[in-house]
């Protein structure tokens, strides 16, 4: 006898169909909640090893993920794409209610493996990183609210460092968002409010050298508000907004570091030239147990990079990818080849070489196409390392096509 509990989730609540040998013997909504799914635990308990299907619907799913999880139950939790390509192909209404049966019965009619349950520090490390990502927003934002505030009260300011990012770059702004705030010190006074606005030690004469600089600066700058306007508040309080996000996202990072202390994979990817341990734990924290994929395609097809090709009589369309997967997870790993090709002078290894050759091959192909090109070497190499417990070996992986 073949029981199949089929669950369509939604933000609340929960519509059941048991289906007895194709069958539906019974349908019936739970709520989200605890004596909700004490109903589900009791109803899957009178019967002799139910099998259970539920299209994964974000956050909302999770939580009965989570309880399943917690009583020993496995289960399948299906893609939304592929729990709607498999039961299209017979049913021609949607409801709530006939979505549980449909599920069910796609559950009879394929025969779907359960899924594969990851320790639960996968998910910790993924609800951080997704944190992280959000702070990473937020903190571009505020930079770019900055830097609009600041060419009301003083446009100079962002040409005094070399770069408009960092404690000393903030700071520099909280003390003097407008230059009349300059021009009220002399040279050895800002030279001391400078070295006091940066937590790494600076030596007097570069410290001298900056007071002038900002000294001349603010002698030229022409503002269009004056040192006591709402704008010049505003543009100190953004600086400090700035600040804030920067801090959180080190915390975030901190905190994932620590949760991934057990974690053999993160010590074995940052051995690949250019990947650092906060790349690593952001990959691993958007991919999960990548012990759970039993190919290098499909982590390609899990993140949206597997190919698609078209063709209709003599028409021939350009391969292109799917995008259809972790968006995160792509927008990680293209920074990580972005990084790996910065360090490639001095550290080259598989996944630099082919993008090198790949360019030079190739110069209609823009930059993104191949370092789509080498996402896929690089996924195969961390799949590799992974599966085989291994460092990475500049030897081995130099040649790889």
């Amino acid at each position: 006898m073949e029981c199949i509990f089929g669950i369509d989730v939604s933000s609340s609540t929960a519509n059941v169909a048991v289906l007895i040998d194709s069958q539906v013997i019974k349908q019936f909504k739970i709520t989200s909640d605890r004596p909700g799914y004490q109903v589900l635990e009791d109803e899957l308990d009178s019967f002799k090893s139910p099998q259970i299907i539920f299209e994964s619907t974000g956050i909302y799913s999770r939580s009965l993920r989570a309880f399943l999880q917690r009583q020993g139950w496995q289960y399948t939790e299906i893609n939304p794409l592929a729990a709607k390509k498999v039961m299209d192909s017979f049913r021609n209404q949607k409801t709530d209610s006939l979505d549980a049966i449909g599920l069910a019965q796609a559950m009879s009619r394929n025969h779907f493996k359960p899924s594969y349950q990851e320790k639960p520090v996968y998910e910790e490390l993924r609800d951080l990183e997704r944190t992280y990502q959000q702070h990473n927003n937020d903190i571009v934002q505020a930079k770019n609210r900055l830097h609009r505030a600041l060419q009301l009260t003083f446009p100079e300011m962002e040409s005094l460092l070399s770069t408009r990012d960092g404690i000393l770059y903030w700071h520099l702004i909280q003390y003097f968002p407008h230059p009349n705030l300059v021009l009220a010190y002399d040279v050895a006074t800002l030279a001391d409010l400078i070295r006091q606005a940066t937590p790494k030690n600076m030596g007097q004469n570069r410290s001298l050298h900056l007071a002038e600089r900002l000294l001349d600066l603010a002698a030229k700058s022409a503002p269009a508000k004056t040192e006591t306007s709402h704008a010049v508040r505003a543009t100190k309080a953004l600086a400090q907004e700035v600040e804030r996000l920067d801090t959180l996202k080190e915390a975030v990072i901190d905190e994932m570091a620590e949760v991934a202390t057990d974690l053999p994979e993160i010590e074995l990817l940052t051995t690949i030239p250019g990947l650092g341990v906060k790349t690593a734990l952001c990959v691993v924290a958007e991919l999960g147990d990548i012990r759970r994929f039993h190919s290098a395609n499909a982590i390609n097809a899990y993140i949206g990079i597997d190919l698609i090709l078209y063709e209709s009589g003599k028409y021939s369309a350009e391969q292109h990818i799917r995008k259809r997967g972790n968006a995160y997870a792509r927008k990680i790993l293209y920074k990580a080849i972005m990084n790996i090709i910065s360090t490639a002078r001095y550290h080259p290894s598989g996944v630099s070489r082919l993008y090198q050759r790949k360019k030079q091959s190739s110069q209609s192909k823009s930059t993104k196409k191949i370092a789509i090109a080498a996402m896929g070497t690089l996924i195969r190499t961390i799949y590799h390392l992974v599966i085989n417990n291994e460092s990475y070996d500049t030897s081995l992986f130099l040649d790889e096509q």
